[in-house]
């Protein structure tokens, strides 16, 4: 097993084996401490415990890497710089990455993919002050250092921007669907693969949004609305549900939801399979505020006092079942 936590930190593993690994550190007590100390003992080289001493954080990884001379090494401790955080967001389910952690000792553009496991959320600040919130089964691709004339990142997941202000540099925000460029503000997006729908979310200032596929017009967006594009359509409205939001504070909320909503979020934000054997428990609504750390078993259960149903669980297949 250490062999592949070393290939994990080397960044050699597939990204489904990455994913698999990290699922497995979650669950596993004793991987979790041999991940943790093996990432320490590279990340205690250049990380300083208190994050406000930014100058010399910044001094001691630019002595580390002087003593590096191979492109392979210099590669790995960029992998480090990513990874080291990791094991607090798998004990914790938040964490916080701060400018220092990613500043390079060149010029060199880097790129970061951060992913985040089933079940967890992150937070992380970027090199130009932006913080990001990202939920569960989310990946977050962006540069160590931005460029001198835009900042740009990719999600695939939700996320929520508090944007630093800088008119001279816009902030670009590109998901598979949409393409969202921002100056200085706060809005959520909401881009999993599997919901096959694209929604962004204004909160404070002004977006423009348009089509990834497409250079053509962009709609701007005022706070308190929100763009949803689902089958080639854009739909403009008021924001339906501003307590969705509360996601990053590690709470679910759901106001007059179907149970079957409620059971597509809960298979993607804990990674596993909700089967339904009577189709009339679908019709059940339910409004209700849950937390996250609470897990999947006490939220069904709270569910399970509203409108009573039976819960089976295989744990081997990773599979529950829902009847009367």
């Amino acid at each position: 097993m250490e062999e592949i936590l070393l290939k994990y930190l080397l960044g050699e593993l597939e990204e489904t084996e990455q994913k698999n690994l990290l699922r497995q550190i979650a669950d596993n007590e004793e991987l979790r401490e041999a991940y943790i100390r093996m990432q320490n003992m590279y990340a205690l080289s250049f990380l300083t415990t208190d994050f406000s001493q930014e100058m010399e954080g910044k001094k001691g990884y630019h002595d580390f890497t002087q003593r590096l001379h191979t492109k392979k090494q210099k590669k790995l401790i960029c992998s480090i710089i990513q990874y080291a955080a990791i094991f607090l967001l798998i004990t914790t389910s938040t964490f916080f990455v701060t400018r220092a952690l990613f500043t390079q000792a060149n010029d060199e553009q880097e790129l970061n993919t951060l992913y985040v496991p089933a079940g967890q959320r992150a937070q992380l600040t970027l090199h130009d002050g932006t913080q990001v919130w990202l939920n569960s089964q989310s990946t977050l691709i962006y540069p160590s250092k931005f460029s001198k004339n835009k900042r740009e990142v990719s999600l695939e997941g939700e996320a929520y921007f508090n944007v630093a202000e800088d008119r001279k540099k816009p902030f670009v925000v590109s998901t598979q669907q949409l393409t969202m460029e921002v100056l200085g503000t706060e809005f959520n997006v909401d881009s999993y693969k599997k919901n096959g729908y694209t929604r962004i979310a204004l909160v404070n200032g002004s977006i423009k949004v348009r089509e990834t596929s497409k250079k053509g017009q962009s709609i701007l967006l005022s706070p308190n609305q929100q763009i949803t594009f689902s089958n080639n359509l854009m739909r403009h409205e008021k924001l339906s549900d501003p307590e969705h939001l509360l996601w990053r504070d590690g709470i679910y909320a759901f106001n007059n939801a179907r149970l079957i909503q409620i059971i597509e979020k809960l298979e993607l934000y804990y990674d596993t399979q909700i089967e339904i054997e009577d189709p009339e428990i679908f019709n059940a609504r339910y409004t209700g505020k849950f937390r996250q750390r609470d897990g999947i078993d006490e939220i069904l259960h709270i569910l399970q006092k509203t409108q009573s149903f039976n819960i089976l669980k295989d744990r081997e297949k990773n599979i529950i079942t829902l009847s009367k």
